[in-house]
């Protein structure tokens, strides 16, 4: 009987000894992450791809080709907000990125006190809940009551509806989505610079530059993969938009500050049609592609 357990044992270890060898070991480690990825991001997106060639016909899934699409492409609304989306994106991530360039240079300089302060005072809006800095707003831009108004009645000039009017609405949004990621962008271009060789600025100096040229003939140039990246990445982010419309104006007035994301909520969550909510989804990760490749396009060094 004991010869027979000490061979059986003899077999599990040469199993295990098969299975695990220097080879196979680093897979084994890795494929607990891998499985994840494959669960909750590879067939999500496959799902998500085929979902978007259906349609709910009496609460069961019906393949129904291309109509999804097609209907797409013929719904005002959509082109409403996608028209939305990119009015805050070409207004606002250009004056969010020359903020935050401006911000890095200055924090950047050892004429500066407190720098640390500064920068931790900056960065803070893009880690506070987005909940709570949208009620904060909501309270500020209240049209009655709100401190913004009351600070423009004390000067003499009239109240905004800032929350209620088309125009102003999208002020609003390009504000406080401004105020939120300037700081975020400022840490990464900040970075960028403390990378930047002080042997040149004291080069030009020499040369009798002053601080303006070498700001755009040392530090934008050294820049300017940091702030490709950054304008990717708010590109990104901006025809992503949701927390912000959603929270403060509900994509109103009139739909005027729908953005496409709020859209695609709405097709998918309120009216639960799923197919055409994918549909969406998907036109918009090809409108995002195509925007990052012609960013990347336009802004890599060509010989």
């Amino acid at each position: 009987m004991e010869n027979v357990n000490s061979e059986h044992a003899q077999e599990k270890t040469k199993t295990k000894k098969k299975w695990i060898t220097p080879k196979t070991f680093p897979y084994i480690l890795v494929f607990p992450a891998v499985l994840l990825f494959v669960v909750f991001t590879v067939y999500p997106v496959i799902s998500s791809f085929l979902l978007s060639f259906q349609a709910s016909e009496g609460g069961v899934m019906s393949f129904v080709g291309f109509q999804n699409y097609i209907r797409l492409f013929n719904d005002g609304l959509f082109y409403q907000s996608l028209i939305n989306t990119f009015t805050i994106l070409i207004i606002q991530v250009p004056i969010m990125i020359t903020l935050a360039i401006l911000l890095a240079v200055m924090l950047n300089s050892a004429l500066i006190r407190f720098n640390g302060f500064f920068r931790v005072s900056f960065f803070l809006p893009s880690v506070t809940a987005l909940v709570t800095a949208s009620i904060v707003f909501i309270i500020l831009l209240d049209g009655n009551y709100g401190i913004v108004n009351y600070v423009l009645s004390t000067i003499g000039l009239e109240k905004v509806s800032w929350l209620n009017d088309p125009f102003w609405a999208k002020v609003s949004i390009m504000l406080v989505v401004t105020w939120r990621w300037t700081g975020y962008n400022m840490v990464i271009l900040l970075a960028g610079l403390q990378n930047v060789s002080q042997d040149l600025y004291e080069s030009a100096s020499i040369d009798g530059a002053g601080k303006v040229r070498q700001f755009f003939y040392i530090t934008l140039p050294q820049l300017k993969p940091v702030i490709l990246f950054t304008v990717v990445l708010s590109t990104i982010g901006t025809l992503q938009l949701f927390d912000e419309p959603y929270i403060l104006t509900n994509g109103g007035p009139n739909n005027s500050t729908l953005t496409v994301i709020m859209y695609l909520y709405d097709q998918g969550f309120r009216y639960f049609d799923f197919g055409y909510a994918s549909a969406i989804a998907y036109v918009l990760v090809i409108i995002i592609a195509v925007l990052s490749w012609i960013q990347l396009r336009l802004g890599s060094d060509r010989d």
